[in-house]
């Protein structure tokens, strides 16, 4: 089962995903795959985003005659990481104290 994950989720996944190492869009969709239901079409945006907003870099390699988009993540991206888990922890906990009956407004 697959519950909808916010472009947030999404961006703290990638970020995450490129700090352990260099990877293309595919390979980072079929990561993501593995806990969200996305589309490229969703992935590709957020890719460009996080670009724009400097928190990772692009380059080209040749894989099997093809070129091939790698996304990098900058020192930006990396200090950005944990202000995302944070927001993530907090999210959970809540998430977590409703279902366990310990959280009421």
């Amino acid at each position: 089962m697959y519950y909808p994950v916010s472009s947030i989720l999404i961006e703290f996944l990638i970020l995450s995903i490129l700090d352990k190492q260099d990877s293309y869009g595919y390979e980072i969709s079929q990561t993501i795959k593995l806990a969200a239901d996305i589309k490229e079409s969703t992935l590709y945006p957020i890719l460009k985003k996080l670009e724009k907003a400097g928190y990772v870099t692009t380059y080209q390699q040749e894989y099997l005659g093809r070129k091939r988009k790698y996304y990098t993540i900058s020192p930006a991206g990396r200090d950005h990481i944990p202000f995302l888990e944070e927001e993530w922890t907090n999210y959970k906990r809540t998430i977590d104290g409703i279902i366990e009956g310990s959280l009421r407004k």
